[in-house]
Protein backbone atom coordinates (compact mmCIF):
# COMPACT_ATOMS: atom_id res chain seq x y z
CA UNK A 1 0.00 0.00 0.00
CA UNK A 2 2.72 2.54 1.26
CA UNK A 3 6.14 3.02 -0.86
CA UNK A 4 7.63 5.37 1.58
CA UNK A 5 7.36 7.46 4.93
CA UNK A 6 9.45 10.31 5.49
CA UNK A 7 9.89 11.69 9.49
CA UNK A 8 11.57 15.49 9.88
CA UNK A 9 14.68 16.27 11.40
CA UNK A 10 17.21 18.99 12.20
CA UNK A 11 20.25 17.04 11.27
CA UNK A 12 19.05 13.45 9.40
CA UNK A 13 22.95 12.15 9.96
CA UNK A 14 23.03 12.51 13.31
CA UNK A 15 19.42 10.50 13.85
CA UNK A 16 21.00 8.20 11.44
CA UNK A 17 22.93 7.26 14.54
CA UNK A 18 20.00 6.33 16.32
CA UNK A 19 17.92 4.73 13.33
CA UNK A 20 20.76 2.81 11.39
CA UNK A 21 21.07 0.61 15.11
CA UNK A 22 17.21 0.34 15.86
CA UNK A 23 15.77 -0.21 12.00
CA UNK A 24 18.94 -2.66 12.14
CA UNK A 25 17.37 -5.17 14.68
CA UNK A 26 14.88 -5.46 12.94
CA UNK A 27 16.91 -6.55 9.26
CA UNK A 28 16.08 -2.95 7.82
CA UNK A 29 19.11 -1.73 6.11
CA UNK A 30 19.98 1.98 5.11
CA UNK A 31 20.12 2.35 1.09
CA UNK A 32 22.01 5.41 1.37
CA UNK A 33 23.04 8.20 3.49
CA UNK A 34 24.11 11.71 2.07
CA UNK A 35 25.05 14.87 3.39
CA UNK A 36 20.93 15.90 4.82
CA UNK A 37 18.94 12.80 3.71
CA UNK A 38 18.89 9.09 5.24
CA UNK A 39 17.52 6.62 3.80
CA UNK A 40 15.89 2.92 5.18
CA UNK A 41 14.80 -0.04 3.51
CA UNK A 42 13.99 -1.14 -0.68
CA UNK A 43 15.29 0.27 -3.32
CA UNK A 44 11.78 -0.98 -5.16
CA UNK A 45 10.17 -1.25 -1.89
CA UNK A 46 9.06 0.04 1.50
CA UNK A 47 11.10 2.83 2.52
CA UNK A 48 11.65 5.44 5.67
CA UNK A 49 13.74 8.81 4.35
CA UNK A 50 14.65 11.12 6.93
CA UNK A 51 15.17 14.24 5.81
CA UNK A 52 14.92 17.66 6.59
CA UNK A 53 12.04 19.63 5.71
CA UNK A 54 11.99 20.94 2.29
CA UNK A 55 10.19 23.96 2.99
CA UNK A 56 13.06 25.10 5.51
CA UNK A 57 10.51 24.80 8.63
CA UNK A 58 11.40 23.22 11.63
CA UNK A 59 10.53 19.64 12.02
CA UNK A 60 7.61 18.62 14.53
CA UNK A 61 6.73 15.38 15.23
CA UNK A 62 3.12 14.35 14.45
CA UNK A 63 0.37 14.13 17.10
CA UNK A 64 -1.20 10.88 16.71
CA UNK A 65 0.65 9.66 14.12
CA UNK A 66 3.40 6.98 13.96
CA UNK A 67 5.37 4.59 11.82
CA UNK A 68 5.09 0.26 12.90
CA UNK A 69 7.72 -1.62 11.28
CA UNK A 70 7.17 -4.80 11.11
CA UNK A 71 8.93 -7.62 12.99
CA UNK A 72 9.44 -11.20 12.07
CA UNK A 73 9.54 -12.14 16.04
CA UNK A 74 8.62 -11.08 19.25
CA UNK A 75 12.30 -11.20 20.06
CA UNK A 76 13.10 -8.35 17.38
CA UNK A 77 10.36 -6.33 19.09
CA UNK A 78 11.79 -6.65 22.22
CA UNK A 79 15.44 -5.46 20.34
CA UNK A 80 13.83 -3.16 19.13
CA UNK A 81 12.82 -1.36 22.17
CA UNK A 82 15.76 -2.16 24.25
CA UNK A 83 18.00 -0.01 21.17
CA UNK A 84 15.98 2.52 21.19
CA UNK A 85 15.97 3.12 24.99
CA UNK A 86 19.82 2.69 25.32
CA UNK A 87 20.34 5.49 22.11
CA UNK A 88 18.19 8.07 23.54
CA UNK A 89 14.85 6.87 22.45
CA UNK A 90 11.86 7.44 25.03
CA UNK A 91 9.06 4.77 26.42
CA UNK A 92 5.97 4.95 24.93
CA UNK A 93 4.82 1.78 25.17
CA UNK A 94 6.75 -1.16 26.64
CA UNK A 95 6.81 -4.45 24.53
CA UNK A 96 4.03 -6.67 24.69
CA UNK A 97 0.50 -8.30 23.68
CA UNK A 98 -2.10 -5.45 22.65
CA UNK A 99 -5.39 -8.34 22.55
CA UNK A 100 -7.87 -5.25 21.44
CA UNK A 101 -6.17 -5.05 17.98
CA UNK A 102 -6.09 -8.82 17.14
CA UNK A 103 -5.22 -11.97 19.76
CA UNK A 104 -1.30 -12.24 18.52
CA UNK A 105 -0.78 -8.70 18.22
CA UNK A 106 3.09 -7.99 19.58
CA UNK A 107 4.33 -4.64 19.81
CA UNK A 108 6.53 -1.84 21.69
CA UNK A 109 6.08 2.35 21.41
CA UNK A 110 9.05 4.49 21.18
CA UNK A 111 10.18 8.19 20.53
CA UNK A 112 13.12 8.88 18.79
CA UNK A 113 15.80 11.37 20.49
CA UNK A 114 13.73 14.35 18.09
CA UNK A 115 10.01 13.11 19.77
CA UNK A 116 9.25 10.92 16.23
CA UNK A 117 7.06 7.99 17.33
CA UNK A 118 7.88 4.85 16.00
CA UNK A 119 6.92 1.33 16.31
CA UNK A 120 8.05 -2.43 16.27
CA UNK A 121 5.29 -5.01 15.65
CA UNK A 122 4.52 -8.95 15.11
CA UNK A 123 1.57 -10.12 14.09
CA UNK A 124 2.62 -13.73 14.67
CA UNK A 125 1.57 -15.84 17.44
CA UNK A 126 4.40 -18.56 17.32
CA UNK A 127 6.73 -14.82 17.54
Amino acid sequence: MFSHVTIGSYDPNKASKFYDEVLGVLGIGTLFNVEGAVAYGESTGPKTFILKPFDGGTPTPGNGGHIAYMAKSRAQVDAFYATALNLGGTDEGIPGLRPQYHPNYYGAYVRDPEGNKIQAVCHSKDG
